[in-house]
């Protein structure tokens, strides 16, 4: 029978019935790893002389031109919700990995710098908080070089790990390849990492998620206080319940770090923390340990299932 689907690299298998062990830590059941993105002065503000304002904010009320509302809310961020929100991850002494854009970096080095010295982890996050879908390929190199060499001259660390805003481009992860990133998370679409073949070498995917975020405070309003940890939490007790998972719970400055928002996050940590069989750890502390752990031979590359 002769298939009259269009050809594609996209991978609907996964792992299957037959999910790899990823052999956490300690004998942990799951992973969770916490992402606080750090993307306060990267975005689009015609105040900055950029051609048009970020969107996605607490109020639906779009100006083309310079628009002190919208800026002040981005400015909370790193004026008094990091504060809040590293007390909170100190408290119960969870590492995080802080997903940073190199130029809110490059504005607030400080936060970099307060986030290492705390033992977190400082990733990337795109040179400005922007999708790289369509963005040419000189271009986009420059940005991921500039980002790197950004929270590297802040921290003094090298970041390891990289996400996109939204859609990465066609050349995306083999730039970060070539840039020497031991891992993405530009993918939705697993509970585990996996291998993938670019540009001739293995390179690790550690996926991603939008459903257990904090932007639905913003994107539909349907998160109302502890809401979000009731969502959360449940993430965390049925992949526990599965066993060999990893769960990502993405955080905002702006958005859970407002005060009526923050005992969702703390709830979350509370239940996490007293839970057996969790390993909480930075993404790069995951990266490292499926690098030494889980071969391409036991989840083949390109493929992501067991053989």
């Amino acid at each position: 029978m002769t298939s009259h689907l269009p050809r594609s690299t996209r991978d609907f298998r996964g792992y299957g019935s037959e999910p790899v062990d990823p052999r956490w830590p300690g004998g942990a059941r799951l992973a969770v790893s916490f992402v606080l993105n750090f993307e306060e002065g990267a975005e689009f503000s015609v105040s900055d002389g950029d051609p048009m304002n970020e969107a996605v904010y607490e109020v639906v009320d779009r100006r083309d031109g310079p628009d002190p509302c919208i800026d002040s809310h981005f400015e909370y961020g790193t004026r008094a919700a990091w504060w809040r929100m590293m007390a909170l991850f100190e408290r119960y002494k969870v590492p995080v990995t802080v997903s940073a854009c190199g130029q809110a970096v490059a504005r607030s080095p400080q936060l970099a710098r307060d986030a290492v010295a705390r033992g977190h982890e400082v990733s990337a996050h795109g040179w400005r908080w922007e999708s790289h879908a369509g963005m040419a390929e000189v271009e986009e190199r420059a940005a991921i070089r500039r980002t790197v060499e950004t929270i590297e001259l802040a921290t003094g660390e090298r970041p390891l790990g990289w996400h996109t805003r939204s859609a990465a481009s066609n050349n995306t992860r083999r730039l970060l390849v070539e840039e020497g990133f031991l891992y993405d998370s530009d993918a939705y679409n697993d509970d585990l990492p996996y291998w993938l073949p670019v540009a001739g070498r293995r390179h690790l995917v550690i996926p991603y998620a939008f459903d257990t975020n904090d932007m639905h405070y913003f994107h539909t309003q349907r998160f109302a206080g502890q809401d979000f940890a009731d969502y959360c939490t449940g993430a965390v007790d049925w992949l526990h319940q599965e066993g060999a998972k990893m769960l990502s719970i993405g955080l905002h400055l702006r958005m859970i770090g407002r005060p009526g928002r923050i005992g969702a996050l703390a709830t979350i940590l509370q239940h996490v923390t007293a839970k057996d069989g969790v390993w909480i750890a930075r993404r790069a502390d995951i990266a490292r340990h499926w690098l030494a752990t889980v071969s391409p031979d036991a989840a083949r590359t390109g493929q992501g299932r067991v053989e």
